[in-house]
């Protein structure tokens, strides 16, 4: 075996390495967590915004259907005197019943929509630090692992500061403070 002595800053790499290397390891954990909940959103966002569309093509649909049936009623009125048009009242009016609701569900579908662009975007502005923070974490630890392999330590002072930006971001992927 070698008799050579093992310096003592080489003890501090090996820790602050396993301190990186768990960190990138949650940063990578938390960032697919919220990268997940923004495509679920996502996807659930653009499933309410094509039933807003569906009831808004019914909605259009009983809206043609109502000018139609007021058309034909106010044509039978003026050419046949007096003729019994409460059948097309009451189609007008179920058109409009019909038309409201339409309108009120879309109102409803519409909220819920942006609820989960509002989710959506909330997950995407979480996982942003949290993904450069892996990039910070991993290039700190190619230095330390750099440093302790040549057993430099101005290398491993140089990944000291590139693994706390990394920290930073960790951190502002929790609470969002830059």
């Amino acid at each position: 075996m070698s008799d050579d002595k093992k310096e003592p800053w080489l003890n501090f790499l090996a820790l602050t390495t396993v301190i990186f290397a768990v960190c990138a390891t949650l940063s990578t954990f938390k960032g697919g967590g919220y990268s997940t909940r923004s495509v679920i959103s996502q996807a659930q966002a653009s499933d309410q915004w094509a039933y807003y569309q569906a009831k808004s093509i019914r909605e259009t649909l009983y809206k043609i259907q109502r000018q139609n049936l007021t058309l034909t009623r106010n044509d039978l009125a003026s050419q046949h005197g007096a003729p019994d048009l409460s059948n097309y009242d009451a189609a007008i009016a179920e058109a409009d019943k019909t038309m409201n609701r339409y309108k009120d569900e879309k109102d409803t579908i519409q909220k819920d929509a942006k609820a989960l662009e509002a989710k959506r975007d909330d997950a995407q502005r979480h996982g942003q630090p949290f993904g450069l923070a892996v990039i910070f974490f991993q290039v700190a630890i190619l230095l330390s692992s750099i440093a302790g392999l040549f057993k430099q330590k101005s290398l491993w002072y140089l990944a000291l500061p590139v693994g706390g930006v990394g920290l930073v971001y960790f951190f502002n992927g929790f609470w969002l403070f830059m």
